[in-house]
């Protein structure tokens, strides 16, 4: 079982790449914000509750897909309110029951990410889709995050999503 962490900033495109992963591998999409969404219907954002909710639900489904040796594609926005240890308990929760996780990193010059971020897909979920609070964010240090592994960086300011998926593919050897 693989999971295939895909991160980087808002407005990279990890959906997008994910989305099209998905569609050449078969994988499963496990897009974080299917989790986020729901919990902050009852919590706010960042508070200590969705914080234990939003990564104990993460972990317990890569948890399950491991043990039911189904591969996933998880796409990952670090940021502040994410415990620093997460990747790590993924690592270590994948690696107990046989699988391994493969870093994946997105990035795109933040002009890339400004002229993407109101795009009407980021409206689907409870995306940052405001070139206001993006620039917001940025300045605040709240995007602000560890460096995370990556086995393979690319750049989806320079190359399209169905590329990106394509080359991911290639070197994980799906």
């Amino acid at each position: 079982m693989d999971l295939v962490f895909l991160h980087g900033p808002a407005a990279v495109g990890k959906l997008t790449v994910a989305r099209a992963l998905c569609a050449r591998t078969g994988l499963a999409l496990f897009h974080n914000h299917l989790v986020v969404d729901a919990v902050h219907a009852v919590f706010e954002f960042g508070s200590p509750p969705f914080v234990r909710l939003r990564e104990g639900f993460w972990l317990a489904t890569f948890e399950e897909a491991a043990m039911a040796n189904r591969s996933v594609v998880f796409t990952f926005a670090p940021e502040a309110t994410v415990q620093r240890s997460f990747p790590q308990e993924a690592v270590e929760v994948v690696e107990a029951h046989g699988g391994r996780v493969r870093f994946i990193a997105l990035t795109a010059p933040p002009e890339v990410q400004e002229a993407r971020v109101e795009a009407p897909s980021r409206a689907e979920f409870g995306k940052v889709n405001s070139l206001d609070l993006l620039r917001r964010l940025r300045a605040s240090g709240s995007q602000a995050y560890p460096p995370l592994p990556a086995e393979l960086v690319l750049d989806t300011g320079l190359i399209p999503a169905e590329e990106s998926a394509r080359r991911i593919a290639e070197h994980l050897g799906l």
